[in-house]
């Protein structure tokens, strides 16, 4: 049950506005943007977070929904896995490369290069203090530039924080769950 129920009316012109563009964007507002309605800013802040990194950049789409499921799975959020599994089918991936991608990544049909960021981007998840330095070295070898990098990372960074925010105020799921 949510800690936190969101707001059912907005009396704030900004939040109806983000609503309409997050609408246009998923056809629904998830409950996610729903409670942070309760602080508008925050919201706003977020939803131009997730247009930059998610829809801006170098990398694919898939690669990002992708990094989104497997930092999501890592962290044990069950409402991003839903959501970004949810967005992985939107794309045009296959429930059985889905599966490819959750369970063995070099199975997938991610390159190479891709493999390294997704990769990096889980270690720094997991223990960013651990990391060393062939993990970055791998992903250069590989073709992945700076920006690229960065970008991957920025990914993570996105889900990390919504996976803390949604598991700790238990916001109710309002994805398919499953693959």
């Amino acid at each position: 049950m949510p800690r936190i129920t969101p707001p059912e009316a907005h009396t704030d012109p900004r939040v109806e506005r983000i609503f309409k563009e997050i609408e246009g964007a998923f056809g629904k507002v998830p409950n996610l943007f729903r409670t942070y309605a309760h602080f508008p800013p925050l919201l706003e802040a977020n939803w131009n977070k997730v247009k930059a990194v998610m829809t801006g950049g170098n990398l694919s789409r898939q690669l990002k929904e992708a990094v989104a499921v497997l930092i999501s799975r890592d962290n044990g959020c069950d409402y991003c896995v839903a959501a970004h599994e949810t967005a992985l089918r939107a794309v045009g991936v296959a429930p059985a490369e889905i599966r490819k991608i959750e369970t063995d990544l070099e199975k997938s049909a991610f390159s190479e290069k891709e493999q390294s960021l997704i990769e990096l981007a889980r270690q720094a998840n997991r223990a960013p203090l651990r990391m060393n330095d062939e993990l970055f070295q791998a992903a250069r070898r590989l073709g992945a530039s700076d920006a690229e990098i960065v970008e991957a990372l920025g990914v993570m960074e996105v889900f990390t924080s919504f996976n803390k925010f949604l598991d700790s105020l238990q916001v109710e799921i309002d994805f398919p769950r499953g693959i």
